[in-house]
């Protein structure tokens, strides 16, 4: 395993192994090898298929991204794990099966992908960004990864959270801080920065993220690529056993938690997506999971639902045009547009979801500092928006079932509004991505808005309209600010309509103005 302290090192060797193995199919006639085309900023579904073509060999794709990350990572500080030897065994080993059998592992056949420091990958160390894990090598993979492997992807090393997945943006005492792709100033978001500052810079094809209150999401708005928050009723799509911060060799997750892939196109999304998209193992016996096809062929077809912004988390004159872009885009198309009604209140929502997020996170507390909260709650009159964290950390299961209850309310007011609309288009974030605070306590941090200090946490409360009831969420990267900065809307869906909002990603990203990757900027 080499740790991020070692990938200079690494890249010093890569940078003097100039001739690299050649598959057959890529020699010449006399046997020497023709000059590979670099394959790593092309979408996953281009490298699956020539890697299932013999265009390429998974080893000679594997050394291109390990290039590639010994001269873009040290900059960026996205992957803080590398396990270059492990790859290659197991890239060499894909090769193997190919030349063999004639046939791939899977969907995902000799595809290098690196993964997410949150989920716990069997021989790799996995941290979660917290010096208490800094030595933690798993037995076993989280049932995501295993899922990867099974599909036949190739693990390279893991990609920077902060600690416990806890921040809105990517740093911890272990790895430091991931930095914006588009600018060093400014935040990668988190919990998922690495994954998403991975995918944007070519470090990686895809990615899985984790998604409680954002974490998913709003990394991905802020480094201008795709991501999709999965549904989750009852139980996820996606199992989400081995995802820390629930402690290693818990079997259970936060009741909000879903896992998503990350990618830099739609297809992307929907590839990863049925790879990720099965019951947890001991329900596999009986279950399936047959997500519906898309509701419409055609973007024209689609009753939208736009909130283009709201009083409780206004949004700055940037995003505001960009959702005249998509409202003006849509109608054009022939779509029926309705940015009158909403689905529940903006406020009452998000103060549920605040509290169930509250209490969700109390789970690994331990006995003596849970007790500690128990009686800092007590001095605490209830009502005080003083106590409003304690409070819900500590809340008595008889409130937590009221909670829960004006939950399932919610997903049935949603539920009503999408009887009548396909898809509801909102802002993904308020803003561009914001400065990085790494340095600023937490209590003192702020985002501006048109120039007006904002909450801290409010960079999630559009995301967070769909996080208490799991309804499929997906960011879409369109246009810019100025400054170069990657403006993104979110596409959200009816409970299991995964792949419609997928589907109507790919189509608006056809009206909608591109984003400029960063290799392409630099």
């Amino acid at each position: 395993m080499i740790l991020r302290r070692t990938i200079l090192a690494a890249s010093t060797a890569l940078a003097a192994a100039t001739v690299m193995t050649t598959p057959a199919a890529a020699r010449s006639r006399t046997g020497a090898p023709k000059r590979l085309e670099a394959l790593h900023m092309a979408p996953a579904r281009e490298q699956v298929a020539a890697l299932r073509q013999g265009k390429i060999s998974s080893r000679d794709l594997l050394e291109q991204y390990l290039q590639h990350i010994a001269t873009g990572n040290p900059a960026l500080n996205a992957v803080v794990t590398l396990d270059a030897a492990g790859a290659r065994a197991a890239a060499d080993k894909a090769d193997r099966h190919l030349a063999d059998t004639g046939k791939p592992t899977g969907p995902l056949h000799g595809l290098p992908m690196t993964v997410k420091d949150a989920l716990e990958t069997k021989g790799m160390r996995t941290t979660c960004g917290s010096p208490d894990l800094k030595d933690h090598v798993p037995a076993e993979d989280a049932d995501a990864v295993a899922l990867l492997r099974a599909a036949g992807a190739i693990i390279i090393g893991k990609t920077n959270v902060p600690t416990m997945c806890a921040d809105l943006q990517t740093s911890n005492p272990l790895f430091g801080k991931t930095s914006n792709p588009y600018d060093s100033t400014k935040t990668a978001g988190g919990s998922s920065g690495g994954p998403a500052v991975s995918v944007a810079t070519g470090f990686s094809p895809l990615e899985v993220g984790s998604d409680l209150a954002g974490s998913l999401r709003l990394p991905a708005a802020y480094c201008g690529v795709y991501a999709l928050r999965t549904s989750r009723g009852t139980s996820p799509i996606v199992p989400t056993r081995g995802h820390i911060p629930r402690l290693p060799g818990w079997a259970t997750s936060s009741d909000m938690l879903s896992l998503g892939p990350i990618a830099r196109t739609a297809d992307d999304l929907d590839l990863l997506l049925d790879v990720l998209a099965q019951p947890a193992p001991a329900d596999r016996s009986g279950w399936k999971i047959s997500l519906p096809a898309p509701t419409k062929k055609k973007i024209g077809q689609y009753r939208v639902g736009l909130w283009s912004d709201d009083a409780y988390c206004r949004v700055d004159a940037d995003t505001r045009d960009l959702m005249g872009q998509v409202a003006a885009a849509l109608r054009k198309a022939g779509a029926s547009i309705d940015d009158a009604s909403r689905p529940v209140d903006f406020k009452d929502s998000d103060l549920l979801f605040t509290r169930l997020m509250y209490a969700t996170a109390s789970a690994t507390a331990t006995e003596e500092s849970f007790a500690a909260d128990v009686e800092a709650a007590n001095k605490i009159p209830a009502g005080d928006p003083a106590g409003l964290y304690l409070h819900s950390r500590t809340m008595r299961h008889h409130d937590w079932l009221v909670a829960d209850e004006k939950r399932r309310q919610l997903a049935a007011a949603w539920a009503s509004y999408f009887a009548e609309h396909d898809i509801l288009i909102t802002p993904a974030t308020p803003t561009a991505a914001v400065p990085d605070q790494t340095s600023v306590p937490a209590p003192q941090r702020e985002i501006r808005v048109d120039g007006q200090k904002r909450g801290y946490y409010e960079q999630t409360s559009w995301l967070n309209l769909t996080s208490p009831i799991g309804l499929p969420s997906l960011v879409v990267p369109a246009g810019q600010t100025e400054d170069g900065l990657p403006l993104s809307i979110q596409i959200v869906g009816p409970y299991l309509g995964d792949r419609t909002v997928i589907a109507a990603a790919r189509q608006l990203a056809q009206l909608l103005p591109p984003v400029q990757t960063p290799a392409r900027k630099r």
